[in-house]
């Protein structure tokens, strides 16, 4: 509890210094486990980056997974991104990424290692301009269950994380770095909620750039696997 609540301090104190606005993040995420060792996943989002209460960013995603071990999960990915200005449409991006997750158990603390390697397509309509791009990127995840001993229905558990970016060929390489905490509670087998803050650092944007977000979810778990695992899957804030 006390890297949480010292996380929590770090970015109160980051916010108040830097005078910057809220965001906001939203997302609904579905994981589908149809097999023993193969499962669906898609999310949708919405970002107000500019402004609170207007939308104008958004994100639609899916892919294919696969549990190679209980704590080993290869996935392949696809999805559609758009960023807006002035109620119209800014960039398209047309992205797809292969990544690894890897991860254990400490106690209760459950510590994921998520490594992805992606490639992005981008379009402006209002200068016809293309480009493309490669990023990478690592993120470490750490979930704590705080009134039982695992993460099941009726569960309150603590999340925070941190993750950079690398991209190429676009300068400088270190683009973002991206710090999240909150709590998170399973309603039951089927559904669970999440919220906290998240700060984004931008490193590609001119003179460096923060973007503070406040972030809520809804994830859905749905396992046909016979007898279920009944493991619950939280992507965290992507």
């Amino acid at each position: 509890m006390k890297l949480f609540l010292s996380l929590g301090l770090f970015l109160s104190l980051t916010f108040v210094r830097a005078q910057e606005h809220i965001s906001n993040f939203n997302a609904l995420t579905l994981t589908y486990k149809f097999h023993p060792k193969f499962f669906l996943y898609a999310e949708g989002q919405m970002r107000s980056i500019e402004d609170y209460s207007y939308p104008d960013y958004y994100e639609i995603k899916g892919g294919l997974g696969y549990n190679l071990t209980k704590n080993h999960k290869p996935f392949i990915g696809l999805g559609r991104y758009a960023t807006y200005k002035e109620h119209a449409i800014n960039k398209e991006e047309f992205r797809v990424w292969l990544q690894d997750v890897i991860d254990f158990k400490k106690g209760i603390v459950k510590f994921e290692n998520r490594f992805r390697a992606e490639k992005s397509w981008f379009y402006e309509p209002q200068t016809d301009k293309n480009s493309e791009r490669m990023r990478y990127r690592y993120r470490l995840n750490i979930s704590v269950p705080l009134n039982a001993k695992k993460i099941e229905p009726g569960t309150l558990f603590a999340n925070a994380y941190d993750e950079i970016f690398i991209v190429s060929p676009i300068k400088p390489a270190f683009a973002r770095n991206r710090v999240y905490g909150g709590f998170g509670y399973q309603i039951d087998e089927h559904f669970g909620i999440l919220g906290g803050y998240l700060w984004q650092r931008e490193f590609e944007a001119k003179g460096n750039k923060n973007v503070h977000f406040i972030y809520l979810a809804i994830n859905i778990n749905i396992d046909d696997t016979n007898p279920p695992a009944r493991t619950y899957h939280f992507p965290g804030a992507d």
